[in-house]
């Protein structure tokens, strides 16, 4: 049985009447199957989708972004992955089964793959925790991450969840502190480090794991620092307002990219990810091996500086650098306040200033 988003109402009555002009048996009698009909039908539909999707506003994107249907990351490291061997555990406290990670083979070379993983049904995702990673997924995937490292083994991250997990004991064990040293390992990284946002990119939880060289983002998945009903909450006292608040946060992969936040968008199918998804596997498989082979010409320290340097020139465009290619430090090229404090007359009086604000508080 297909779900389909509020928004979907007339594709989903469409595609019922699809149905029934495909299968004539459930009528009365037997009819034959007017193949003229299905295909005018079938041809509506598209352009329906297509009108629809080409359209989306931001809390629509987030809609297809959490759609129950959509391929997750288990569904991705099956199909994409050859000789896929699940390591557990983060050797200081247990194993957290909302990520999945492993070494494997892409294209018949070794990757370290990781998958923030919510699971396809209410058992898995209970299971799965709905994504949301406690303090020992982190430090499990920075033992694994560091080994790679070790062995000079690309890595490949799957993005979707929520956020971390805000739970008593996942606070107690240092969620924060897991999620801050993922981040560091992964900066600190001299293998290639890809990251794909394939639904949901929350909060720290998402950026824990997608501080890569090559950030990448499916046409319909977000990424922010919270989600729009929390935004709406803390803004606007009204969780109603999500729409505002998805605007506001500029979370499509659109805006992200026109940002430089994200490096690249990989297409979806029209209608989603979840309605061909052999369509968005290729597709993903494609963007994957091109920035694999790209990775293969460089050497650690240019894999190093070429990360770095893109978290650097993050908000840089229209702020005080002239050229965001020179962003190797975080020092700001050109500063108005320092000229400022060069000229003569201002010093004087702010020295001048300062005698006078001592004077009076000494007569006082």
């Amino acid at each position: 049985m297909k779900n389909y988003l509020n928004f979907e109402t007339e594709i989903k009555d469409l595609e019922n009447e699809l149905e029934k002009l495909k299968d004539p048996y459930n009528q009365e009698g037997l009819s034959e199957v007017d193949t003229q009909k299905i295909s005018s039908t079938q041809t509506e539909i598209d352009e329906k989708l297509k009108n629809i999707y080409s359209n989306l506003d931001p809390w629509q994107t987030t809609m297809v972004a959490r759609h129950e249907d959509r391929p997750k990351a288990k569904f991705f490291i099956d199909n994409l992955f050859d000789d896929f061997i699940t390591l557990s555990g983060d050797r200081y406290y247990g194993e957290d089964k909302s990520v999945l990670t492993g070494f494997a083979k892409f294209n018949g070379k070794s990757v370290l793959v990781i998958g923030q993983e919510k699971g396809e049904d209410l058992d898995s995702r209970i299971e799965r925790n709905f994504g949301m990673m406690r303090p020992e997924g982190y430090r499990k995937t920075i033992r694994l991450m560091n080994l790679a490292n070790k062995f000079n083994i690309p890595i490949i991250s799957f993005i979707d969840t929520p956020g971390a997990y805000p739970g008593v004991g996942a606070e107690e064990r240092g969620q924060a502190e897991a999620i801050a040293k993922s981040i560091e390992c992964c900066m600190e990284l001299k293998v290639p480090t890809i990251a794909i946002i394939i639904g949901e990119g929350g909060s720290g939880g998402a950026i824990a794991l997608a501080s890569s060289n090559k950030v990448l983002m499916l046409e319909n998945a977000i990424y922010s620092v919270i989600s729009p009903e929390g935004c709406a909450t803390i803004l606007w006292r009204d969780p109603k307002k999500m729409l505002d608040a998805a605007k506001a946060m500029k979370l499509s992969a659109k805006d992200l990219l026109k940002l430089k936040v994200i490096d690249e968008i990989i297409e979806e199918p029209l209608g989603g990810a979840h309605r061909d998804r052999d369509n968005i596997l290729n597709n993903v498989k494609e963007t994957l091996t091109k920035n694999l082979e790209y990775f293969e010409e460089l050497s650690f320290e240019e894999i190093i500086n070429e990360r770095k340097n893109k978290f650097l020139k993050i908000g840089r465009n229209d702020g005080f650098m002239s050229n965001t290619e020179d962003a190797s430090t975080l020092t700001i090229k050109k500063n108005n306040f320092d000229k400022i404090l060069k000229s003569k007359k201002v010093l004087s009086a702010i020295v001048g200033g300062l005698i006078l604000i001592s004077l009076i508080f000494i007569l006082i």
